[in-house]
Protein backbone atom coordinates (compact mmCIF):
# COMPACT_ATOMS: atom_id res chain seq x y z
CA UNK A 1 0.00 0.00 0.00
CA UNK A 2 1.96 3.09 -0.71
CA UNK A 3 1.74 6.29 1.14
CA UNK A 4 2.69 9.62 0.77
CA UNK A 5 3.35 12.58 3.80
CA UNK A 6 -0.04 15.09 4.33
CA UNK A 7 0.58 17.87 6.32
CA UNK A 8 -2.68 19.41 8.25
CA UNK A 9 -3.44 22.96 7.99
CA UNK A 10 -1.58 25.64 10.09
CA UNK A 11 -3.60 26.02 13.52
CA UNK A 12 -4.82 22.35 13.52
CA UNK A 13 -5.94 21.76 16.99
CA UNK A 14 -3.97 18.72 17.96
CA UNK A 15 -5.76 17.31 21.55
CA UNK A 16 -6.77 15.38 23.62
CA UNK A 17 -10.26 15.32 25.78
CA UNK A 18 -11.77 14.83 29.02
CA UNK A 19 -15.22 15.15 30.98
CA UNK A 20 -15.19 16.61 34.77
CA UNK A 21 -17.09 13.96 36.36
CA UNK A 22 -14.74 11.61 34.49
CA UNK A 23 -11.82 12.48 36.08
CA UNK A 24 -12.47 15.55 38.14
CA UNK A 25 -12.94 13.04 41.31
CA UNK A 26 -15.90 13.73 43.76
CA UNK A 27 -18.30 15.84 42.32
CA UNK A 28 -20.54 15.48 45.10
CA UNK A 29 -23.49 17.50 44.32
CA UNK A 30 -24.08 16.54 40.83
CA UNK A 31 -27.11 14.00 39.47
CA UNK A 32 -24.56 11.17 38.56
CA UNK A 33 -22.84 11.22 42.28
CA UNK A 34 -26.27 10.61 43.93
CA UNK A 35 -27.13 7.26 41.04
CA UNK A 36 -23.65 5.73 41.38
CA UNK A 37 -24.22 5.71 45.35
CA UNK A 38 -27.97 4.40 45.62
CA UNK A 39 -28.60 0.86 46.05
CA UNK A 40 -29.20 -0.62 42.74
CA UNK A 41 -27.74 1.18 41.05
CA UNK A 42 -26.55 -0.74 37.57
CA UNK A 43 -22.93 1.52 37.69
CA UNK A 44 -20.39 -0.96 38.18
CA UNK A 45 -18.47 1.37 41.15
CA UNK A 46 -18.77 4.63 41.57
CA UNK A 47 -16.46 7.42 40.57
CA UNK A 48 -15.12 8.06 44.24
CA UNK A 49 -11.76 10.32 43.30
CA UNK A 50 -11.80 9.58 39.27
CA UNK A 51 -8.08 10.69 38.25
CA UNK A 52 -8.18 13.32 41.12
CA UNK A 53 -7.70 15.52 38.27
CA UNK A 54 -9.27 18.99 40.11
CA UNK A 55 -5.94 18.79 42.09
CA UNK A 56 -3.59 17.49 39.54
CA UNK A 57 -4.53 19.08 36.67
CA UNK A 58 -1.23 21.19 36.18
CA UNK A 59 1.09 18.13 35.86
CA UNK A 60 -1.88 16.52 33.19
CA UNK A 61 -1.48 19.60 30.87
CA UNK A 62 1.79 20.05 31.48
CA UNK A 63 2.24 15.90 30.38
CA UNK A 64 -0.09 16.80 27.34
CA UNK A 65 2.07 19.67 26.32
CA UNK A 66 5.40 17.50 26.82
CA UNK A 67 3.79 14.61 24.37
CA UNK A 68 3.12 17.71 21.15
CA UNK A 69 -0.75 18.52 22.28
CA UNK A 70 -1.96 22.05 21.18
CA UNK A 71 -5.38 21.56 22.54
CA UNK A 72 -6.92 20.02 25.85
CA UNK A 73 -10.74 19.68 25.94
CA UNK A 74 -12.09 19.56 29.05
CA UNK A 75 -15.55 20.47 30.54
CA UNK A 76 -16.20 22.54 33.24
CA UNK A 77 -19.10 21.08 35.99
CA UNK A 78 -22.21 23.21 36.64
CA UNK A 79 -22.91 21.10 39.56
CA UNK A 80 -19.53 23.25 41.01
CA UNK A 81 -19.97 26.23 39.37
CA UNK A 82 -23.95 26.43 40.90
CA UNK A 83 -24.84 23.98 43.39
CA UNK A 84 -27.97 25.84 44.31
CA UNK A 85 -30.28 27.49 41.94
CA UNK A 86 -28.79 31.37 41.48
CA UNK A 87 -25.89 30.53 43.89
CA UNK A 88 -22.88 30.38 41.65
CA UNK A 89 -19.50 29.94 43.58
CA UNK A 90 -16.44 31.87 43.37
CA UNK A 91 -14.22 29.50 44.22
CA UNK A 92 -15.43 27.23 41.87
CA UNK A 93 -15.12 29.68 39.25
CA UNK A 94 -11.62 30.97 40.41
CA UNK A 95 -10.54 26.84 40.16
CA UNK A 96 -11.68 26.90 36.22
CA UNK A 97 -9.78 30.02 35.91
CA UNK A 98 -7.11 28.20 37.35
CA UNK A 99 -7.21 25.73 34.85
CA UNK A 100 -7.40 27.98 31.76
CA UNK A 101 -4.46 29.69 32.95
CA UNK A 102 -2.55 26.89 32.81
CA UNK A 103 -3.30 26.11 29.56
CA UNK A 104 -2.10 29.06 28.28
CA UNK A 105 1.04 29.04 30.23
CA UNK A 106 1.62 25.99 28.33
CA UNK A 107 0.73 27.23 24.98
CA UNK A 108 -2.46 24.43 24.77
CA UNK A 109 -5.73 25.95 23.42
CA UNK A 110 -8.29 24.96 25.76
CA UNK A 111 -11.62 23.69 24.45
CA UNK A 112 -14.08 24.23 27.07
CA UNK A 113 -17.71 22.06 27.30
CA UNK A 114 -19.71 23.93 29.48
CA UNK A 115 -22.31 20.57 29.65
CA UNK A 116 -20.60 17.07 29.89
CA UNK A 117 -23.57 14.94 30.63
CA UNK A 118 -24.05 15.70 34.16
CA UNK A 119 -25.99 18.77 36.29
CA UNK A 120 -26.61 19.89 39.83
CA UNK A 121 -29.12 17.55 41.47
CA UNK A 122 -31.00 20.19 42.04
CA UNK A 123 -31.71 20.60 38.07
CA UNK A 124 -32.29 17.21 37.87
CA UNK A 125 -34.33 17.11 40.98
CA UNK A 126 -36.71 19.45 39.35
CA UNK A 127 -37.38 18.23 35.97
CA UNK A 128 -34.39 18.29 34.72
CA UNK A 129 -33.60 18.04 30.70
CA UNK A 130 -37.32 17.38 30.07
CA UNK A 131 -38.47 20.32 31.53
CA UNK A 132 -38.22 23.45 29.57
CA UNK A 133 -37.17 25.90 31.77
CA UNK A 134 -33.77 24.39 31.88
CA UNK A 135 -32.74 25.71 28.57
CA UNK A 136 -32.53 28.85 30.58
CA UNK A 137 -31.02 28.01 33.57
CA UNK A 138 -28.31 26.28 31.40
CA UNK A 139 -27.99 29.79 29.38
CA UNK A 140 -27.66 31.14 32.82
CA UNK A 141 -25.20 29.57 33.97
CA UNK A 142 -23.05 29.95 30.99
CA UNK A 143 -23.16 33.72 31.11
CA UNK A 144 -22.18 33.48 34.04
CA UNK A 145 -19.27 31.41 33.94
CA UNK A 146 -18.27 33.16 30.75
CA UNK A 147 -18.34 36.64 32.58
CA UNK A 148 -15.54 35.12 34.70
CA UNK A 149 -13.83 32.91 32.42
CA UNK A 150 -14.19 34.17 28.94
CA UNK A 151 -10.91 36.24 28.24
CA UNK A 152 -9.37 32.79 28.96
CA UNK A 153 -11.40 30.26 26.65
CA UNK A 154 -10.00 29.16 23.54
CA UNK A 155 -13.04 27.02 21.98
CA UNK A 156 -16.42 26.81 23.40
CA UNK A 157 -18.80 23.79 23.36
CA UNK A 158 -21.95 23.85 24.62
CA UNK A 159 -23.62 20.70 25.23
CA UNK A 160 -21.61 17.33 25.12
CA UNK A 161 -23.61 14.77 22.95
CA UNK A 162 -26.77 17.11 22.82
CA UNK A 163 -28.11 14.22 20.52
CA UNK A 164 -27.24 11.38 22.18
CA UNK A 165 -30.25 10.40 24.07
CA UNK A 166 -32.35 10.72 20.82
CA UNK A 167 -29.56 8.72 19.00
CA UNK A 168 -29.69 5.52 21.60
CA UNK A 169 -33.13 5.59 21.59
CA UNK A 170 -33.55 5.50 17.89
CA UNK A 171 -31.26 3.18 17.20
CA UNK A 172 -33.06 0.73 20.14
CA UNK A 173 -30.09 1.18 22.74
CA UNK A 174 -31.91 2.62 25.11
CA UNK A 175 -35.87 2.89 26.23
CA UNK A 176 -37.64 6.17 25.61
CA UNK A 177 -38.29 6.86 29.42
CA UNK A 178 -37.50 5.05 32.22
CA UNK A 179 -40.31 4.70 34.33
CA UNK A 180 -39.50 5.69 38.11
CA UNK A 181 -42.32 3.93 39.84
CA UNK A 182 -41.48 1.07 38.17
CA UNK A 183 -37.29 1.46 39.34
CA UNK A 184 -36.52 1.48 43.16
CA UNK A 185 -33.03 2.28 42.30
CA UNK A 186 -34.16 5.81 40.65
CA UNK A 187 -37.21 6.37 42.94
CA UNK A 188 -34.64 5.92 45.84
CA UNK A 189 -32.17 8.25 44.39
CA UNK A 190 -34.65 10.79 43.67
CA UNK A 191 -35.52 10.70 47.43
CA UNK A 192 -32.40 11.05 48.35
CA UNK A 193 -32.31 14.53 47.44
CA UNK A 194 -35.87 15.71 48.31
CA UNK A 195 -37.42 15.21 44.85
CA UNK A 196 -40.46 13.81 43.56
CA UNK A 197 -39.64 10.44 41.62
CA UNK A 198 -41.62 11.44 38.92
CA UNK A 199 -39.42 15.04 38.08
CA UNK A 200 -36.57 13.60 38.60
CA UNK A 201 -34.62 13.59 35.43
CA UNK A 202 -31.21 12.96 35.25
CA UNK A 203 -30.10 13.02 31.13
CA UNK A 204 -30.70 9.52 29.52
CA UNK A 205 -32.83 8.71 32.14
CA UNK A 206 -35.19 11.29 30.62
CA UNK A 207 -37.94 11.00 28.13
CA UNK A 208 -35.08 11.04 25.16
CA UNK A 209 -37.44 12.97 22.73
CA UNK A 210 -38.23 16.07 25.24
CA UNK A 211 -34.79 16.28 25.88
CA UNK A 212 -33.31 16.44 22.61
CA UNK A 213 -35.92 19.44 21.81
CA UNK A 214 -34.78 20.77 25.39
CA UNK A 215 -31.45 20.56 24.30
CA UNK A 216 -31.48 21.74 21.15
CA UNK A 217 -33.24 25.03 22.67
CA UNK A 218 -30.12 24.98 25.27
CA UNK A 219 -27.75 25.14 22.90
CA UNK A 220 -29.31 28.33 20.93
CA UNK A 221 -29.74 30.05 24.48
CA UNK A 222 -26.18 29.09 25.67
CA UNK A 223 -24.38 29.99 22.17
CA UNK A 224 -26.01 33.50 22.36
CA UNK A 225 -25.02 34.22 25.98
CA UNK A 226 -21.54 33.11 25.00
CA UNK A 227 -20.88 35.39 21.95
CA UNK A 228 -22.50 38.08 24.33
CA UNK A 229 -20.46 37.80 27.22
CA UNK A 230 -16.62 38.13 27.66
CA UNK A 231 -13.97 37.06 25.14
CA UNK A 232 -14.04 35.99 21.88
CA UNK A 233 -14.04 32.51 20.82
CA UNK A 234 -15.67 30.16 18.54
CA UNK A 235 -19.13 28.62 20.04
CA UNK A 236 -20.43 24.96 18.28
CA UNK A 237 -21.88 21.75 19.42
CA UNK A 238 -20.66 18.26 20.08
CA UNK A 239 -22.54 15.61 18.51
CA UNK A 240 -22.71 11.81 18.65
CA UNK A 241 -22.25 10.41 15.28
CA UNK A 242 -22.68 6.82 14.45
CA UNK A 243 -21.95 6.24 10.45
CA UNK A 244 -25.61 5.22 9.88
CA UNK A 245 -25.04 2.07 7.09
CA UNK A 246 -28.37 0.43 5.87
CA UNK A 247 -28.49 -2.93 5.44
CA UNK A 248 -31.05 -4.57 2.05
CA UNK A 249 -34.52 -3.21 3.81
CA UNK A 250 -33.16 -0.66 6.22
CA UNK A 251 -32.85 2.55 4.42
CA UNK A 252 -36.21 4.12 5.71
CA UNK A 253 -35.35 3.25 9.03
CA UNK A 254 -32.00 4.63 9.01
CA UNK A 255 -33.27 7.82 6.96
CA UNK A 256 -35.56 8.48 9.91
CA UNK A 257 -32.74 8.14 12.85
CA UNK A 258 -30.56 10.38 10.69
CA UNK A 259 -33.28 12.96 10.45
CA UNK A 260 -34.81 13.01 13.66
CA UNK A 261 -31.17 12.62 15.71
CA UNK A 262 -28.68 14.34 13.45
CA UNK A 263 -29.93 16.04 10.76
CA UNK A 264 -32.01 18.47 13.14
CA UNK A 265 -28.88 19.57 14.95
CA UNK A 266 -26.94 19.81 12.10
CA UNK A 267 -29.57 22.42 11.08
CA UNK A 268 -29.23 24.06 14.62
CA UNK A 269 -25.75 24.60 13.78
CA UNK A 270 -25.80 26.42 11.04
CA UNK A 271 -25.07 29.54 12.81
CA UNK A 272 -22.38 28.38 14.88
CA UNK A 273 -18.46 28.68 14.33
CA UNK A 274 -17.91 25.16 13.43
CA UNK A 275 -19.71 21.39 14.59
CA UNK A 276 -18.23 18.77 16.92
CA UNK A 277 -17.73 15.47 15.60
CA UNK A 278 -17.98 12.50 17.87
CA UNK A 279 -17.90 9.18 16.17
CA UNK A 280 -16.75 5.98 17.75
CA UNK A 281 -18.37 3.37 15.45
CA UNK A 282 -20.50 2.40 12.73
CA UNK A 283 -24.25 1.27 13.15
CA UNK A 284 -25.74 -1.75 10.83
CA UNK A 285 -29.58 -0.38 10.17
CA UNK A 286 -32.05 -3.10 9.41
CA UNK A 287 -35.92 -2.63 8.77
CA UNK A 288 -36.88 -3.41 12.25
CA UNK A 289 -33.58 -3.60 14.40
CA UNK A 290 -29.68 -2.61 14.85
CA UNK A 291 -27.89 -5.37 13.68
CA UNK A 292 -24.90 -6.63 16.60
CA UNK A 293 -21.19 -6.52 15.12
CA UNK A 294 -21.33 -9.94 12.93
CA UNK A 295 -19.43 -13.16 14.49
CA UNK A 296 -15.92 -13.16 13.83
CA UNK A 297 -15.15 -8.93 13.53
CA UNK A 298 -13.12 -7.23 15.88
CA UNK A 299 -14.93 -5.32 18.81
CA UNK A 300 -13.50 -2.94 21.48
CA UNK A 301 -14.01 -2.95 25.01
CA UNK A 302 -16.90 -1.47 24.75
CA UNK A 303 -18.56 -4.02 22.57
CA UNK A 304 -18.31 -1.42 19.46
CA UNK A 305 -16.88 -2.89 15.91
CA UNK A 306 -13.38 -1.71 15.30
CA UNK A 307 -14.20 1.18 12.88
CA UNK A 308 -11.89 3.98 12.55
CA UNK A 309 -13.56 4.48 8.86
CA UNK A 310 -16.85 5.93 10.56
CA UNK A 311 -14.96 8.95 11.55
CA UNK A 312 -14.58 10.09 7.75
CA UNK A 313 -18.35 9.43 6.71
CA UNK A 314 -19.57 11.32 9.99
CA UNK A 315 -17.22 14.09 9.17
CA UNK A 316 -18.13 14.54 5.56
CA UNK A 317 -22.19 14.35 6.65
CA UNK A 318 -21.87 16.88 9.10
CA UNK A 319 -20.19 19.15 6.76
CA UNK A 320 -22.06 18.96 3.97
CA UNK A 321 -25.86 19.11 5.85
CA UNK A 322 -24.48 21.89 8.46
CA UNK A 323 -21.79 23.83 6.52
CA UNK A 324 -20.09 25.43 9.01
CA UNK A 325 -16.24 23.95 9.83
CA UNK A 326 -15.45 20.72 11.57
CA UNK A 327 -13.43 19.93 15.05
CA UNK A 328 -13.64 16.24 15.53
CA UNK A 329 -14.25 16.77 19.14
CA UNK A 330 -13.73 12.71 20.08
CA UNK A 331 -12.36 9.96 18.53
CA UNK A 332 -10.76 6.93 20.33
CA UNK A 333 -11.19 3.21 21.25
CA UNK A 334 -11.43 1.78 24.58
CA UNK A 335 -8.88 -1.42 24.23
CA UNK A 336 -6.32 -2.69 26.55
CA UNK A 337 -4.03 -3.21 23.46
CA UNK A 338 -2.29 -0.28 22.92
CA UNK A 339 -1.25 -1.53 19.07
CA UNK A 340 -4.72 -1.68 18.26
CA UNK A 341 -5.16 2.13 19.47
CA UNK A 342 -2.46 3.16 17.06
CA UNK A 343 -3.62 1.47 14.43
CA UNK A 344 -7.40 2.94 14.88
CA UNK A 345 -6.11 6.51 15.22
CA UNK A 346 -3.72 6.21 12.08
CA UNK A 347 -6.73 4.87 9.87
CA UNK A 348 -8.96 7.83 11.40
CA UNK A 349 -6.83 10.03 10.96
CA UNK A 350 -6.43 9.32 7.35
CA UNK A 351 -10.34 9.80 6.46
CA UNK A 352 -9.17 13.39 8.32
CA UNK A 353 -6.87 13.82 6.07
CA UNK A 354 -9.11 12.79 3.01
CA UNK A 355 -11.80 15.08 3.82
CA UNK A 356 -9.28 17.96 4.09
CA UNK A 357 -8.28 17.11 0.76
CA UNK A 358 -11.20 17.23 -0.40
CA UNK A 359 -12.10 20.67 0.69
CA UNK A 360 -13.68 20.31 3.63
CA UNK A 361 -12.62 22.57 6.57
CA UNK A 362 -11.61 20.54 9.34
CA UNK A 363 -9.74 22.47 12.02
CA UNK A 364 -9.00 19.75 14.92
CA UNK A 365 -8.84 16.46 16.03
CA UNK A 366 -8.95 16.16 19.77
CA UNK A 367 -8.56 11.69 21.16
CA UNK A 368 -10.94 10.19 23.72
CA UNK A 369 -9.21 10.36 26.10
CA UNK A 370 -6.20 11.84 27.77
CA UNK A 371 -6.28 9.43 30.85
CA UNK A 372 -7.86 5.87 31.35
CA UNK A 373 -11.32 7.16 33.65
CA UNK A 374 -14.17 7.08 34.62
CA UNK A 375 -16.75 5.43 32.34
CA UNK A 376 -20.09 5.96 33.63
CA UNK A 377 -21.90 2.32 34.13
CA UNK A 378 -18.92 0.20 33.11
CA UNK A 379 -16.57 2.14 35.93
CA UNK A 380 -13.09 1.78 35.42
CA UNK A 381 -12.55 -1.10 33.29
CA UNK A 382 -12.79 0.31 29.42
CA UNK A 383 -9.27 1.78 29.19
CA UNK A 384 -9.24 4.62 26.38
CA UNK A 385 -6.89 6.66 27.86
CA UNK A 386 -3.26 7.89 25.72
CA UNK A 387 -2.24 7.88 29.92
CA UNK A 388 -2.85 4.81 32.31
CA UNK A 389 -3.85 5.83 35.84
CA UNK A 390 -2.90 3.76 39.14
CA UNK A 391 -5.77 3.20 40.47
CA UNK A 392 -4.15 3.72 44.00
CA UNK A 393 -1.75 5.95 43.64
CA UNK A 394 -3.09 7.98 40.48
CA UNK A 395 0.34 7.51 39.40
CA UNK A 396 0.23 8.60 35.34
CA UNK A 397 2.14 6.45 32.93
CA UNK A 398 2.41 7.35 29.22
CA UNK A 399 1.56 4.44 26.69
CA UNK A 400 3.44 4.48 23.42
CA UNK A 401 0.12 5.50 21.64
CA UNK A 402 0.48 8.61 23.40
CA UNK A 403 4.28 9.43 22.23
CA UNK A 404 3.10 8.00 18.82
CA UNK A 405 0.31 10.44 18.20
CA UNK A 406 2.27 13.22 20.30
CA UNK A 407 4.37 12.84 17.64
CA UNK A 408 2.18 13.56 14.58
CA UNK A 409 0.78 16.40 16.83
CA UNK A 410 4.17 17.99 16.83
CA UNK A 411 5.09 17.31 13.26
CA UNK A 412 1.05 18.74 12.12
CA UNK A 413 1.77 15.55 9.77
CA UNK A 414 1.56 12.29 9.18
CA UNK A 415 1.68 9.47 6.71
CA UNK A 416 -1.90 8.50 4.48
CA UNK A 417 -2.29 5.30 2.86
CA UNK A 418 -3.82 5.98 -0.21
Amino acid sequence: MATDRFTFPDGFLWGTATAAHQVEGNNLNCDYWVLEHTPGSPFVEPSGDACDQYHRYAEDIAMLARLGFNAYRFSIEWARVEPEPGEFSRAALDHYRRVLACCHEHKVTPVVTFHHFTSPRWVAGDGGWEAKKTAELFARYCERAAAHLGDLIGVACTINEANLGAYQYLVGSLPLKLDPSRLKWLSEAARRIGADPNRFAPYLMCDQMKARDVMLEAHRLAAAALKSSRGKYPVGICLALGDLQAVPGGEARRDRIKAECQDIFYEAARGDDFIGVQTYTRNRISADCTLRPEAGVETTMMHYEFWPEALEATIRQASAVAKVPVIVTESGIGTDKDDRRIEYVRRALNGVARCIRDGIDVRGYCYWSLLDNFEWNSGYRPTFGLVAVDRETQTRTIKPSAEWLGNIARANATDVAD
